[in-house]
């Protein structure tokens, strides 16, 4: 895997194209007549994420990780487990018990912008806050040897496809996670599905166990 390095210039973005990402709709569909779930969104908050999610009985809690400097703390070589643990638990809402859990997780392109321990610290918050059997919706960088130096912004439109909204002018290193990799990193996760999108990312779902 390749690691985090300097940022290099980039073109600048055109605007961007949506992105048919065909398991982020199935799960949208899936939550129509499914009774009230609880969603946890690490992106940023979104009228056109909180309009769609709107439709059905949810609750949405937001976590916004990639405008916290959370990652980058996170990210620190020296950082020991524990640290690693607090750190995790300080970037997501307060958990309220097995009444409370979390059915839906959207991370988006966040998971590539962790070094292992560090992304498996945060599945670990997660899985703690979920209920058996849920479901975490990721974007992979796969195909690319490089990526934009921060997450993306990704917003979904009226026919249930994803634009990223981010601006990210310059790109690093992509550590390319491969399905072994996330197997490893995310013990407490199965591959549920994965899909190769036409931008060349790896969609994600995986499932606690």
């Amino acid at each position: 895997m390749s690691s985090m390095g300097r940022a290099t210039a980039r073109a600048p973005m055109e605007k961007p194209e949506a992105l048919k990402a065909p398991l982020f709709r199935l799960l949208v569909e899936q939550l129509d007549g499914a009774g009230r779930r609880h969603i946890l969104d690490l992106g940023a908050a979104s009228t056109p994420m909180l309009s769609l999610l709107g439709r059905s009985r949810c609750r949405v809690e937001i976590a916004d990780l990639a405008s916290d400097d959370g990652i980058a703390r996170m990210n620190v070589e020296e950082t020991s487990g524990e640290e690693l643990a607090a750190m995790a638990e300080s970037l997501l809402p307060a958990h309220h018990g097995d009444d409370d859990a979390l059915d839906l997780v959207f991370c988006w392109d966040l998971p590539n912008y962790l070094k292992a321990k560090p992304l498996s610290a945060l599945m670990n918050a997660i899985a703690a806050r979920a209920r058996r059997g849920a479901l975490i919706h990721a974007l992979i960088v796969y195909s690319e040897r490089t990526m934009p130096e921060r997450p993306g912004r990704f917003v979904p439109t009226d026919d249930v496809m994803l634009v990223n909204r981010g601006a990210a002018a310059k790109e690093i290193p992509a550590p390319r996670y491969s399905p072994d990799d996330l197997r490893r990193i995310m013990g407490g996760y199965s591959i549920d599905r994965v899909m190769l999108l036409a931008n060349g990312m790896q969609e994600f779902l995986f499932r606690l166990q």
